[in-house]
């Protein structure tokens, strides 16, 4: 394992080690940190493929729902701008996403999963029309709310990102790749991050080696999860899981057919399933915004914006994950046992990916593998590793710690 720790994060470094230890053959990580506005941990190790090549310092690796994140925060931006109202109807930027019920929906609702526009099943048929553009906004253009837009939340699993990105893309007149890049990859000098990734960067992204997909679309791990989430809703609230509005909403039909390594998949737009990161981009996007908004001198964000963008919009479980997600304006809410975290947002992925900020601790972290298939919002590991981070900062206190030297 490659490592950069600074004083006081070693444990983080260790805790990394055993999580990749734990992993099958040819699996692997990438980890960074940031603190008070430095980067204070950047390490990776691990293998990127069934070959057992080295992880490398620029391995990308696919981080599926994380993208969400990632997707919002160019929302706030243009909010941040005066571009957008989070009140404004979506109709008003995109005029055709009026028909059947949709014409009150607010972008503020589209961003807390309040749409309605989750039963991905009922829309697409084949796997290859994810990869169309403009044939995905017309089906959604066309789509019927499951409920009441703004009466529940419903996670949006796949159809979030076609329905953001085509609002960016409507008020910016520019693709989704160009805001991407104009926005955060080169303002903040990012070494890797894509929503849709170009053809010269596949020698780059690591293998994904995941479970066993059952004959239901659910891996066998997710499966059992589901199964003990299952039994505690029905023991504590009466309630129980509906399995084919998760399924529905969370799998396209045909889902064995799906191969997330196909370049086709790579390389079209799905902005709330495909984005290919490294751990450093995305920590250095958190660490903005866990800093106020602000990094090595460039303003990303107002704090104002920060904190209207992390406010918390609804309470109760998920109509379709049935978790508490305490839905931001396009990210969650965290918790890690023993630690407050009220003001913490991020976005987990499927898979074990994820990145979160924490404004009250200045604190951030992005996390990046190639094994494992827990739940809709990561797994164990991330959670680990979070905890690890917290005990460090909390223990190494409010004095500046030096800034990592640049590789």
């Amino acid at each position: 394992m490659d490592s950069i720790c600074v004083p006081g994060f070693e444990p983080v470094r260790e805790k990394l080690r055993k999580v990749i230890r734990r992993a099958p053959a040819g699996g692997g990580a990438a980890l960074c940190v940031y603190y008070q506005g430095r980067c204070v941990v950047d390490i990776w190790g691990g293998s990127c493929n069934s070959n057992l090549d080295f992880w490398q310092r620029d391995t990308l690796a696919m981080s599926f729902s994380t993208t969400k994140g990632i997707v919002s925060t160019l929302v706030h931006i243009l909010a941040d701008r005066g571009l957008l109202s989070y009140e404004d109807r979506v109709c008003q930027y995109w005029p055709e996403f009026a028909e059947n019920g949709k014409d009150e929906i607010t972008i503020r609702q589209l961003l807390c999963h309040e749409g309605g526009l989750y039963d991905i099943a009922s829309m697409v048929d084949e796997v290859e029309e994810v990869y169309d553009w403009e044939h995905m906004v017309n089906i959604l253009a066309k789509a019927t709310p499951s409920h009441v837009p703004g009466e529940s939340h419903g996670y949006h699993g796949l159809t979030y990102g076609w329905l953001i990105g085509e609002l960016i893309q409507r008020i910016t007149q520019k693709k989704l790749a160009q805001v991407l890049d104009e926005e955060l990859v080169q303002p903040l000098k990012l070494d890797g991050l894509y929503i849709g990734l170009p053809e010269e960067q596949l020698p780059r992204v690591a293998q994904l080696i995941t479970h066993e997909v059952m004959r239901d679309g659910f891996s066998k791990p997710l499966r059992s999860f589901l199964h003990l989430q299952n039994m505690f809703l029905r023991t504590v609230t009466g309630n129980k899981i509906n399995f084919d509005r998760l399924r529905d909403a969370l799998l396209l039909n045909r889902y064995a057919d799906v191969d997330e390594s196909d370049p086709r998949f790579m390389q079209a737009c799905i902005p709330a399933a495909n984005g290919i990161f490294t751990a450093r981009s995305l920590a250095r996007v958190y660490g903005c915004l866990a800093n106020g908004g602000e990094l090595d001198n460039h303003r990303l964000l107002s704090r104002a914006a920060i904190d209207r963008a992390t406010k918390p919009q609804n309470k109760g479980l998920d109509r379709v994950v049935f978790l508490p997600m305490g839905w931001r304006l396009g990210y969650h809410s965290l918790f890690c046992p023993g630690f407050k975290m009220t003001r913490a947002f991020g976005h987990f992925g499927f898979g074990g990916s994820g990145a979160w900020a924490d404004p009250r601790r200045n604190l951030a972290l992005g996390m990046i593998v190639n094994t494992g298939v827990g739940t809709p919002f990561g797994d164990i590991r991330i959670f680990e590793i979070s905890r690890t981070v917290l005990q460090c900062a909390e223990k190494v206190g409010d004095y500046k710690v030096p800034m990592l030297a640049e590789n």
